[in-house]
């Protein structure tokens, strides 16, 4: 059959997010990291998702490895194309989402792109444009004091314009709750108004379904990791029972927590970690006073008990976090957390650990470049939007969940224990 769907993700949490989404729709699907290389086998997936980290980067980066990614998935005949980003929306004004997609859409020709962040199981929902955390609008949430992305805007229809070169529309929830008619109708009124984008209201799965059979000839879409729940549908595949999915081990493996983010759902699920198993926390004043951290760190791991997961830490509270922004600049602070735990990550992986739980988008985007992994085959989910993935192409498998720093809740890190076995 080939491949259908084909998957840009701006980041890596996000990517098996969508992976583990797509999975229990019914799909094959297989992930890569970075652009796929010829080691990485896509055997008979029907949809592949190429996990970038351009979320942050410089604008025309971002651009130039996402149009990379569309090339290698047209040239192995993917049918539609899903610019993947967060279902908070992180960006800034600059972008990278509206050039990503305005990229996107001019290559592939598209009339019109959806933008629908919405992942109403994890509270993010879209009601007359904005976009809602739980009962908080964005930028009332935790996201306003986001260490790379603060969203100081909730109206996706403004914060999609400032970024875009290219008019935006909304689709209303009336609109959405008509139905799919409805929905198809509204698309062509805007594409004869001149407008590129559709911001789409969704507050339940039944609205994205019923996106999902709206845009069932639409070249490109744009959104959060729920908009794929609708997609498989339309190429005749049904989802996948539960019960079809195995528990990820029947073995206990030495396990490690990384944790970078300093979201509130993190911060909550670490407390609960640290009470139950050996916890350190790495000081970043430490890191930049150029002291031995990686390797103590790693020296201390290895004297905790093998049967116990170890967890190591830079998340902080946001007080804290611009604190040591205002010391050490925002993105220098960031990045030098970021290549510390990926270097611990490599030290733990080299020590014997076979089992490691990532939070925090960049951090998994660096840990997972520090060990090489080049593709991640999608197993049973965690919580909405993580599972756990099983590297491939590697003569010593590792198990890795990648969970983006707003997913599960406060036991989360038992929880995934609990399914691994």
């Amino acid at each position: 059959m080939g491949v259908l769907l084909g998957i840009i993700a701006d980041d890596f949490t996000g990517a098996t997010d969508i992976a583990s989404i797509i999975a229990s729709e019914g799909m094959k699907v297989v992930m890569t990291i970075g652009i796929p290389s010829a080691e990485v086998d896509i055997g008979t997936a029907e949809a592949v998702v190429v996990a970038l980290k351009s979320r942050t980067i410089p604008s025309a980066d971002a651009v130039a490895q996402s149009l990379t990614a569309l090339e290698w998935l047209k040239t192995r005949g993917a049918q539609q194309i899903v610019f993947k980003y967060c279902s908070t929306f992180d960006s800034t004004a600059a972008g990278n989402i509206g050039p990503v997609a305005d990229a996107l859409a001019d290559a592939l020709g598209a009339s019109i792109a959806v933008v629908c962040p919405a992942f109403p199981k994890n509270g993010r929902t879209v009601f007359n444009g904005h976009l809602f955390v739980g009962r908080q609008l964005l930028q009332d949430s935790p996201m306003k004091d986001h260490p790379l992305t603060p969203m100081r805007k909730s109206d996706l229809v403004a914060l999609m314009a400032e970024q875009s070169a290219y008019p935006v529309a909304l689709v209303p929830h009336e609109v959405v709750s008509a139905g799919e008619p409805a929905i198809v109708a509204a698309f062509e009124a805007a594409i004869k108004a001149g407008h590129r984008y559709a911001v789409v209201d969704a507050f339940n799965d039944e609205h994205l379904r019923a996106l999902g059979r709206a845009v069932r000839d639409h070249r490109l879409l744009t959104g959060g990791s729920a908009l794929a729940m609708g997609l498989p549908a339309n190429f005749g595949i049904r989802p996948r029972d539960a019960s079809e999915q195995g528990p990820v081990s029947g073995r206990a493996l030495r396990t490690a927590i990384l944790s970078g983010s300093c979201s509130a759902a993190t911060r909550q699920q670490l407390a609960r970690a640290r009470l139950l198993w050996p916890s350190l926390r790495i000081d970043i004043d430490a890191l930049f006073a150029a002291k031995p951290v990686v390797e103590e760190a790693l020296a201390w791991a290895a004297a905790q008990p093998a049967d116990q997961p170890v967890v190591l830490y830079g998340s902080a509270d946001p007080a804290e976090v611009e604190s040591n922004q205002g010391r050490y600049g925002r993105q220098q602070s960031g990045e030098m957390m970021e290549k510390a735990l990926a270097e611990i990550a490599r030290g733990l992986v080299a020590g014997g650990v076979e089992r490691l739980l990532v939070a925090g988008g960049e951090t998994s985007g660096a840990i997972i470049s520090a060990l090489g992994i080049r593709g991640l085959s999608i197993g049973t989910e965690i919580a909405p939007g993580v599972p756990w993935t099983t590297t491939l192409s590697s003569s010593r498998p590792l198990q890795v969940a990648l969970k983006s720093g707003n997913f599960g809740g406060p036991d989360f890190f038992e929880r995934a224990l609990e399914i691994a076995g």
